[in-house]
């Protein structure tokens, strides 16, 4: 982690959507993998880069570890976020055994520096493409990241380190806690779930409230005072607004019954809703924040090439969220922009209206973020 400061009452993270930094992405990197694919639709990883070409023009290659983060470097230092969380799903690997799936995600170990290169302390892996390259792929991802000394959770060697949470220690005696759990309709088959002698992810069996009693007993386990707990969720279809009565109430639980801070829910390929529930942050989806899908076409209407920067101002105190901003951004050219305009118009009347049915009020705030108020600060 980055160097470690006394601890301000309230902390700053940064949480944002899906990063697939395999196929396209990878080929654009200084250390690319082996491109054959396995898919119906592409057969070379190096024709996601020509899609993403011919549709914004050339990109020269290969490009700086940095790329990719594009300008959500500038946002990151200018936030300075105590604590830098994303969903990785990419495996990182040499593997050349891909499970028998539709769409495999693989960034080779030598490209790690460009995870590093956004100062990110943990990477969260319950989620339907860490074991795109078989569980050998997934032992080479764990002990790659480990070793750029980033912090994991979601995936193990077994299900108690699967279950167990990234410690994320700050100044004094804080710390951010992350857990990450994924759940069927995500993608994630039953047949990668961890278990008690076999690697895997922390797949959930069902929201219902058994499961979190037992989520509560991992977080009591783990939590001490001034903790702040981060529970990531890789939940739902691609595609779609729709936030279930059963998610919701999921959500509200894992808040009430085992003491979680923030929700941290992705899987939709664009932004979802945001709510607010006894002063704690649920995101229900984050949506894509960095993929290869520039010049793809289908599902026009959701606009996945636009994403966010999370940044939720929690006080380490109490757990109660504060602040939150949201930092608008494009992908373009295979690297995250700042979006603007028309781009940057439509994600906020899509936030406004989403938002809106939870009581959430997104406005304009400052340096062209987003505002996030709710309750007696709403309009």
């Amino acid at each position: 982690m980055r160097g470690r400061r006394s601890l301000p009452t309230p902390v700053t993270l940064f949480l944002c959507g899906d990063v697939m930094l395999g196929r396209g992405l990878d080929q654009i990197l200084p250390h690319p993998s082996e491109p054959t694919l396995h898919e119906s639709y592409m057969r070379s990883a190096v024709e996601y880069v020509a899609l993403a070409e011919r549709a914004s023009g050339g990109i020269a290659r290969p490009v700086a570890f940095p790329y990719v983060w594009g300008d959500a470097l500038a946002a990151l230092e200018q936030r300075r976020p105590a604590v830098r969380i994303i969903n990785l799903e990419t495996s990182v690997t040499r593997s050349d055994r891909p499970w028998p799936k539709g769409i495999h995600y693989r960034m080779h170990p030598d490209n790690v520096p460009c995870i590093a290169a956004a100062g990110i302390d943990c990477c969260v892996l319950a989620n339907n493409h860490v074991i795109d390259w078989g569980r050998e792929g997934l032992v080479e991802t764990l002990g790659s990241l480990r070793r750029a000394r980033i912090e994991v959770a979601g995936a193990g060697a077994d299900l108690a380190s699967a279950q167990a949470p990234a410690i994320l220690p700050l100044a004094g005696e804080a710390r951010v806690l992350v857990f990450a759990a994924a759940t069927d309709d995500s993608g994630v088959p039953e047949s990668w779930a961890a278990g008690a002698d076999r690697s895997g992810v922390h797949r959930l069996p069902d929201l219902s409230a058994t499961t979190v009693s037992h989520i509560a007993a991992d977080v009591q386990r783990h939590r001490r005072s001034h903790d702040v707990v981060v529970y990531s969720l890789h939940w739902g279809g691609n595609w779609g607004y729709e936030i279930s009565p059963e998610q919701r109430a999921f959500a509200h639980r894992l808040i009430d019954t085992a003491g979680v801070d923030v929700v941290y829910g992705h899987s939709s390929h664009h932004a979802k809703a945001i709510e607010i529930y006894q002063d704690r942050l649920i995101l229900y989806g984050c949506g894509d924040f960095l993929n290869d899908y520039e010049g793809i076409s289908g599902h026009d209407e959701f606009r996945d090439d636009l994403g966010l920067m999370y940044f939720p101002v929690i006080d380490a105190a109490t757990g109660q969220l504060r602040e939150l901003s949201l930092v608008p951004t494009r992908v373009h050219r295979l690297r995250v922009n700042r979006a603007e305009g028309v781009d940057r118009r439509w994600l906020l009347a899509i936030l406004r209206r989403e938002c809106g049915r939870f009581g959430c009020e997104v406005t304009d705030g400052a340096d062209g973020a987003f505002a996030v108020r709710w309750g007696a600060h709403a309009a």
